[in-house]
């Protein structure tokens, strides 16, 4: 990014009504951030104070793949750096849109109320990665716009921003209803198939962990992103920037994300949680705004379960004693119905209770749902034949991934795993 300071001479091109909101943005200088994988990261003093709030620095306690450090030991990354990176990337994508878009009016609250909202994004995030994604009732983003509403410092931090919680709380809750357009824009690009929150965790990802899969081409998908009908688009000559995406999504989860070890640590966080809940020494509301040390605390302090994340904190996940595809047809357990399977398999084998942990990946999505536009701006029909990811590879990747496996700290008979499942 050059630096150099911009003046409407610069600029005699751009769309009038976006003109000043662009200067602003590029001129914005007063802080630096340096991160490894972005560079500099240019931050206005009002939003460098958002960046400096206690709220913010929590996340740069929670581990952005949580216990995927036992895997790969390099992967000690923060969420902290994650949403630093996102709003680099919303940022350019917002320069780029407010360098081009001639039909589109931007409001200085709505530009302004996206950057906070980029930085903010992940504020209600769990500890321990995505690890209680599907232990808690509530997402992480209606959490987070909560924690918002109700942190006095947050709301005057935003408000020294020149704009409203109510606005960033709308764009990171998707759930919340709005009839603004602008909203709806500033949604589409934080959450969808080119959205910088995957253009960031995916590059950050692999070069932390030391891998080549998820690196992508930042900086051209940022450039040829478009506003079409109303929402974020890609052009039409960017389309592979959409494959490339999906395979390294595809590999990231093969060999990072769901690779054996980490479903285990994962497993062995997610069945710690569950027993206390179910057990009723923990409500889940406990669980929220915690960072990693945290969440540990209040484990080992609650009871038993303990013990399966200390095993986690010292490296030892169970083995795999036992793994076969996720059958489609069938309608798995939620994780607390599968805490009382794991329990009544524990018997019929007759093992110590706890002895089992049963893990069901969620479904995970590999459509090429990204809007498209010619040279002209207008949405085009995507056909069959634009990418490869069609309805088979879809199937195929996901059936590759998705397996259906048993952990436990003493080995155990496939074949009577077998049978005791179909019982």
């Amino acid at each position: 990014m050059d630096f150099t300071l911009y003046t409407d001479e610069r600029l005699p091109y751009y769309h009038p009504m976006n003109r000043s909101l662009l200067l602003s943005l590029i001129n914005e200088q007063e802080h630096t951030v340096r991160d490894p994988l972005w560079k500099d990261i240019p931050l206005g003093s009002s939003r460098y104070a958002l960046y400096r709030s206690a709220e913010m620095q929590t996340l740069g306690s929670i581990k952005q793949l949580g216990p995927t450090f036992g895997l790969y030991p390099g992967a000690v990354h923060t969420r902290l750096n994650h949403s630093l990176g996102v709003y680099y990337l919303g940022r350019e994508i917002l320069i780029n849109l407010l360098r081009s878009e001639e039909h589109f009016a931007f409001t200085a609250e709505g530009v302004n109320a996206f950057l906070c909202a980029l930085l903010l994004h992940d504020i209600g995030h769990f500890p321990y990665a995505h690890s209680l994604k599907d232990v808690i009732t509530a997402s992480h983003e209606a959490i987070g716009a909560a924690m918002i509403e109700s942190s006095p410092n947050l709301r005057t931090l935003i408000d020294a921003c020149a704009t409203s919680a109510d606005l960033v709380c709308a764009i990171i809750d998707e759930d919340r209803p709005t009839d603004s357009g602008e909203i709806d824009l500033y949604r589409s690009i934080l959450s969808g198939t080119l959205d910088p929150d995957k253009l960031d965790y995916l590059n950050r990802d692999a070069f932390f962990c030391g891998v080549p899969y998820g690196i992508q081409d930042a900086s051209y998908i940022t450039s040829k992103l478009c506003i079409a009908d109303g929402t974020i688009a890609l052009r039409e000559e960017a389309l592979a920037s959409v494959e490339s995406l999906l395979f390294s999504k595809y590999l990231m989860y093969r060999n990072v994300y769901w690779h054996s070890r980490t479903r285990s640590s994962t497993a062995m966080v997610k069945k710690a949680v569950v027993a206390l809940l179910a057990s009723g020494r923990l409500e889940e509301t406990e669980l929220y705004g915690l960072d990693d040390e945290r969440f540990f605390a209040l484990v080992r302090q609650r009871g038993d379960s303990y013990s399966l994340v200390e095993a986690i904190s010292k490296n030892q996940p169970y083995p795999t004693r036992y793994e076969v595809p996720i059958d489609t047809t069938v309608a798995y357990p939620s994780p607390v119905e599968r805490h009382e399977h794991e329990e009544a398999l524990c018997q019929t084998l007759g093992l110590e209770g706890g002895s089992i942990i049963i893990d069901v990946p969620e479904p995970i999505s590999f459509e090429a749902h990204m809007p498209i536009a010619d040279a002209a701006g207008n949405l085009v029909a995507a056909g069959p034949r634009s990418t490869v990811f069609g309805p088979d590879v879809q199937r195929a990747f996901t059936k590759s991934l998705r397996m259906l496996r048993i952990f436990s700290p003493v080995a155990l008979d496939a074949a009577a795993i077998a049978q005791a499942l179909e019982l």
